[in-house]
């Protein structure tokens, strides 16, 4: 499991759904085909140069609808004079798991992960939105989560049956992250500069494993604060690729 320290993980209570009136939901309407929500993980930090035009696209792709978009803040560049105050050694160790499913020789920041599938620097539009179609084509029918808040303030989350190709249950994940975060710099690579960050992943935990079959789970609402945004991905075991994803994101005024 994967959380940020000194904050608790995120407890789940689960149980085969029944019923359809969980389906029906104004904020989370069903998502399929070329609607369902793709996923984009960035790998950043704010002791990085070269990250703040990566921040500033995963800015532009979390205003989408059919993209869930996430900033992971790694450690690594932490010892060169500025500490990124949302960096957590769980993030860096994530994206290193990426490095070695994806065959990467090594890991390197800006990183954009595709649906689990690719990555790209995410510095620029084009490389991505072929990666986005790439995504749509590998898995046309996906498994997206329904995401709805109770009037308790819980997060119910609900799946409906999916074949899953691979002989092992698939992972739930939920994210819990900060919408937007503005930061002056004063020390680093980017010292003097005010760096925007979007999305930024606060806690990350397997709610679950999952065989397929129809099922849900709550989220208390002590686990995430009102103006937080709640993530969940579904992906295939040992961090394979995205199998289907959705958001819940309080409304702004």
């Amino acid at each position: 499991m994967l959380s940020t320290p000194g904050r608790r993980g995120i407890l789940i209570g689960g149980a085969t759904l029944a019923g359809a009136a969980f389906w029906q939901s104004r904020r989370d309407p069903a998502l399929a085909g070329e609607s369902a929500p793709l996923a984009i993980e960035l790998f950043t930090s704010q002791g990085c140069s070269s990250c703040p035009p990566a921040d500033r696209h995963l800015g532009k792709l979390a205003a989408r609808p059919d993209i869930v978009a996430l900033s992971f803040h790694v450690d690594y560049w932490d010892y060169i004079g500025w500490k990124d105050r949302f960096a957590t050694h769980e993030m860096t160790e994530r994206q290193r798991t990426y490095a070695r499913v994806l065959k990467q020789r090594y890991v390197y920041t800006p990183e954009m992960v595709v649906d689990g599938a690719a990555h790209e620097p995410g510095v620029k539009d084009a490389p991505i939105d072929a990666l986005l179609a790439e995504a749509r084509q590998r898995l046309p029918e996906r498994a997206t989560p329904k995401i709805v808040r109770a009037s308790d303030g819980t997060l119910s989350i609900a799946l409906a049956p999916f074949k899953l190709t691979a002989d092992a249950p698939a992972d739930i994940m939920v994210a819990v992250y900060d919408r937007r975060h503005s930061t002056p710099v004063h020390e680093g690579e980017n010292n003097g500069r005010t760096l925007e960050n979007f999305n930024v992943v606060r806690a990350f935990d397997r709610l679950a494993q999952w065989d397929g079959s129809t099922a849900h789970w709550t989220v208390p609402a002590d686990r995430f604060k009102p103006d937080q945004g709640v993530a969940v991905l579904v992906q295939q075991a040992d961090q394979g690729p995205i199998l289907g994803c959705n958001k819940f994101e309080p409304a702004t005024s």
